[in-house]
């Protein structure tokens, strides 16, 4: 695990008009609900290249991690990174109790054990095909006999795995981890995030990233289930660093391409 701690800086509430005790209060508990041990523990998945990096020096940032560092400071606790490879190794830490929030990918099958903010970040998923293939489309690629190269327990694997009827979805744990099985077993198929994939074209010429999507990823941030105010507080925290452009900010500031801001959760969340 890699330790970050991040200065007590402010420590924002959700204020109540005429009721500063029982907004100290819900400031608490929500304090007392993500950061039970007095730190924040954070689930970062360094095996996604768009949301995290690590400098020569083993120094992490990236949009992700921008993100945490913002909720630590509002909450006014310092961070601790709890480091993963892989998005579904992060997500099984739930149940374990390994993290207080995690920034990964929503789906119904986490939801089971993690209570999802809305998305602040979308992006869009598809297939990599080798140079000479039949698949031209989406649609093509469900098909008997196709083998598709996934990383494993990742959102767009737990929706494949939900949505594809004939099609052989081939696991390995996390994403880089998918992109050398597609290569070593000549696989007919990468599933993968599309600016991933592009740059995945740069290692085999000739092939091509599918037009289109079979989804869209949105990448949240979630604490375990039971937490309640702690969940509604990074549900309006996700909101106002979207509204505010911080989202956007970091995005630029990151570099990355191919990927959104989410739009505005609606308005019955």
């Amino acid at each position: 695990m890699f330790r970050l701690a991040i200065a007590l800086v402010s420590v924002i509430g959700l204020a109540v008009p005429g009721a500063a005790g029982e907004a100290q209060q819900m400031t608490s508990n929500i304090r007392s609900e993500l950061a039970p041990s007095g730190r924040l523990r954070v689930g970062i998945n360094f095996g996604n290249a768009l949301l995290t990096r690590r400098d020569a020096g083993g120094t992490p940032g990236g949009i992700a991690v921008d993100l945490a560092q913002e909720l630590a400071r509002r909450l006014g606790v310092p961070m601790d990174i709890v480091s993963y490879n892989a998005a579904g190794q992060m997500a099984d830490g739930a149940k374990a109790g390994a993290w207080d929030v995690a920034f990964l990918a929503t789906d119904p099958d986490r939801a089971n054990e993690i209570a999802f903010a809305a998305g602040y970040l979308e992006i869009e998923s598809t297939y990599l095909v080798p140079p000479g293939s039949p698949l031209r489309s989406i649609a093509d690629v469900d098909r008997e006999g196709v083998r598709i190269a996934v990383s494993e327990k990742s959102a767009y694997d737990l929706y494949l795995t939900r949505e594809l009827k004939r099609a052989t979805l081939v696991r390995t744990p996390g994403v880089n981890g998918s992109v050398e099985l597609y290569f070593a077993q000549k696989l007919d198929a990468l599933a993968g995030l599309k600016p991933s994939l592009v740059e995945v074209t740069d290692r085999q010429p000739g092939s091509r990233v599918l037009d289109g999507r079979f989804t869209v990823v949105q990448q949240a941030v979630g604490t375990p289930k039971g937490r309640e105010a702690g969940a509604q507080y990074l549900r309006e925290f996700i909101e106002d660093v979207k509204a505010s452009g911080f989202v956007a900010k970091t995005i630029e500031k990151n570099g990355i391409r191919g990927v959104s801001v989410a739009p505005k959760a609606p308005a019955h969340r």
